[in-house]
């Protein structure tokens, strides 16, 4: 198969042909993609054709239900999951917030859970607050040094335990943690397992069912999509929960979960993110494969492409003395989600590569947690440098060539 055309990718998505734009590069994909144009259009057709109620017998009504099916079916295909087992939410802060009190009412008091200190708040805060209502929260903690997990000190966190919370990849580390083993190792004592995605799925949709967790979380305004969470719940776990839905949708698993209405127009928008996918897997001339096995190959194109661009990124940064990475030197370990400690705030630097139109960002991203635990103070902060697939090498050159004038 063919590597990803950088410029056909940057065909896809109109940041990339506006004017107002054109003269920025953009480093904070961390805090959210741009939308690709497959999304846009149907954004914008479903507001101008379909905005009505869906699901009724008349034309646009009908159709636009299709619709949403069509995006919660094609995007639970390329995850390697039933259709029902994926569902869409506000945003993945709101989705954890829900299936907290689904286990706080499934739950026994005195009950332990694991959380992590290198999440995210939003998936870390709304488990700890169970911790409330009588139930013991253990937290697997990071190296101070690296911010790394260690599964070794996670084992004995697991026994007598019911839920392990922890991300694929964390939002200020980069780290990509291997779910699959944590998963095996959580099962192996009988723990549910939910991970956070919302920093990894970006780079790559992974393949759930192989992955094995119960749950697992990502936003769509990170992958190239409109403003939703998503969240994958696997069918058993999922129907022993307590349904968090109308009363008279306990018995659809995608609706167990979705306590208020969906945003119509925004889950249909959705399947242009697996228009995207299928897009660059044609371009890349593969064979004719089934969804999950093509979302495979665009994962390891991104992900290919995005390491030979952060290695660059990472061997500048190892010449400045005066810089602390936060995370593995080593691309092939971590997201292209990089955190620097300067001797400055990181908000600071990042103001001032705004004057040479480098957009990023700086401070703590919610994950003050994380930071701490390195001994770094949150209010001090970090820069954050994010890109994904789509970034240009002229774009890298440009964030390196102002780094060296600002750092």
């Amino acid at each position: 198969m063919q590597d990803l055309n950088i410029d056909v990718v940057r065909s896809h998505f109109p940041a990339f042909q506006e004017p107002s734009l054109s003269d920025q590069a953009f480093f904070e994909s961390a805090g959210g993609s741009y939308p690709c144009r497959f999304v846009t259009e149907r954004l914008e057709r479903f507001y101008r054709e379909r905005k009505v109620q869906p699901y009724w017998a008349f034309p646009a009504s009908r159709v636009g239900g299709e619709e949403m099916d069509e995006a919660r079916t094609r995007l639970a295909g390329m995850l390697g999951v039933e259709d029902d087992e994926l569902s869409f939410g506000p945003s993945t802060t709101q989705n954890v917030y829900v299936l907290a009190q689904a286990f706080r009412e499934w739950l026994e008091p005195g009950d332990a859970i694991i959380v992590t200190n290198q999440d995210h708040e939003a998936n870390t805060g709304a488990w700890r607050r169970l911790a409330q209502a009588g139930f013991e929260v253990r937290e697997w903690k990071v190296d101070p040094e690296t911010g790394h997990l260690d599964r070794d000190r996670l084992a004995p966190l697991l026994k007598g335990a019911r839920l392990l919370c922890f991300p694929h990849c964390s939002n200020v580390i980069g780290e990509i943690n291997d779910v699959a083993e944590i998963t095996r190792q959580a099962k192996s004592e009988g723990v549910a397992v939910c991970v956070d995605g919302v920093s990894y799925a970006p780079h790559g949709f992974p393949n759930v069912a192989e992955l094995g967790p119960d749950i697992y979380l990502f936003s769509a305004y990170k992958t190239y999509g409109p403003h939703q969470g998503i969240m994958v719940v696997r069918r058993a776990l999922g129907e022993a929960l307590p349904n968090q839905g109308h009363d008279f949708n306990g018995g659809a698993l995608y609706k167990r979960f979705t306590p208020a209405g969906d945003d119509h127009a925004q889950v249909a928008a959705c399947a242009g993110m697996a228009d995207y996918i299928d897009t660059l897997y044609a371009e890349m001339a593969g064979p004719q494969v089934k969804a999950a096995a093509r979302a495979a190959a665009v994962h390891d194109a991104m992900r290919a492409r995005e390491i030979k661009l952060l290695e660059k990124l990472l061997d500048f940064l190892s010449t400045k003395n005066s810089l602390r990475l936060i995370g593995p030197n080593d691309a092939t370990k971590r997201a292209p989600t990089v955190g620097v400690l300067a001797n400055r705030p990181g908000e600071d630097i990042a103001n001032d590569l705004a004057t040479h139109n480098i957009n990023a960002g700086g401070g703590d991203f919610y994950s003050p947690r994380p930071l701490k635990a390195m001994g770094i103070d949150p209010a001090h902060g970090l820069l954050r440098l994010s890109f994904t697939h789509y970034t240009s090498d002229g774009e890298l050159n440009r964030l390196i060539s102002a780094l060296d004038h600002v750092l």
